[in-house]
């Protein structure tokens, strides 16, 4: 059996159709972490906290406790299918600056283990 894919724990570029999933705040103020990253080389736009821009896709994790998160992450997914055409690699979004854990986190994407073109981080 092969072994899925999973995102490298630092991604300094992406192959054509490959986007980087990165933890937002809703304002999409990207001074910091994976969103500074995705701000300064994937095309994220500054005051656009959700969804995809350049080649990256936001998802709020700031504004309050996981459950907050849950929504976004499976509009996420719902969109990852619709877009098959792409791979979306999955930075560990919440675990840094927001505060969250692996193990908080990593339920929330578990509709997204059988999505061929989601990639997660090698713990979740």
């Amino acid at each position: 059996m092969e072994k899925k894919r999973s995102t490298p724990e630092y991604i300094t570029e992406l192959q054509p159709n490959e986007i980087f999933v990165f933890g937002s705040n809703l304002k999409g103020m990207h001074a910091g972490g994976a969103a500074y990253v995705a701000y300064h080389k994937f095309g994220a736009i500054m005051g656009q906290g959700i969804g995809l821009q350049g080649k990256s896709y936001a998802i709020p994790t700031m504004q309050g406790g996981v459950e907050t998160i849950r929504p976004y992450v499976d509009e996420f997914i719902t969109f990852a299918k619709e877009h098959p055409e792409l791979t979306f690699l999955v930075t560990r979004i919440g675990c840094g600056i927001a505060g969250f854990t692996d193990e908080e986190i990593s339920p929330l994407f578990e509709k997204a283990h059988d999505v061929v073109n989601i990639v997660l981080p090698e713990r979740w």
